[in-house]
């Protein structure tokens, strides 16, 4: 199967920037490798319900971003490191969450958590204030 492994999260003063990795590898029963998948980001703070952040297509043709984030944050990705990073920028204290990346065969970068096949287990970035 796939597997997704997160990094380059940490704690950064309000107004930094932080730039975060996800690295796949792996093969689906089916065949497909991560360079296959389109790639989502989603973060859950503390209490609250998982969220959508920004999704990739397979090719990096297409990005996504929840709408609030649209000019703070970018996705994008490098098939050939097997790679896909969301860098953050002007980070805020309600940006402070568990981030994760997860990979979606069929849905070319939905903003539905249930659309991903597979899962990261997640990075934490805190931002102070």
């Amino acid at each position: 199967q796939v597997q997704l492994v997160e990094s380059g999260g940490g704690l950064v003063q309000a107004g930094g920037s932080l730039r975060l990795s996800c690295a796949g590898s792996g093969r689906a029963a089916s065949g497909h490798t991560f360079k296959s998948y389109a790639v989502g980001w989603f973060r859950q703070a503390l209490g609250q319900e998982r969220e959508f952040v920004a999704a990739i297509t397979w090719n990096g043709g297409n990005t996504f971003y929840a709408d609030e984030l649209k000019g703070r944050f970018t996705i994008s990705r490098d098939n050939a490191e097997n790679t896909v990073w969301l860098q953050m920028n002007s980070l805020k204290p309600e940006d402070t969450a568990v981030y994760y990346c997860a990979a979606d065969l069929l849905n070319g970068g939905s903003s539905l958590a249930r659309s991903y096949d597979y899962w990261g287990q997640g990075t934490q970035v805190t931002v102070s204030s």
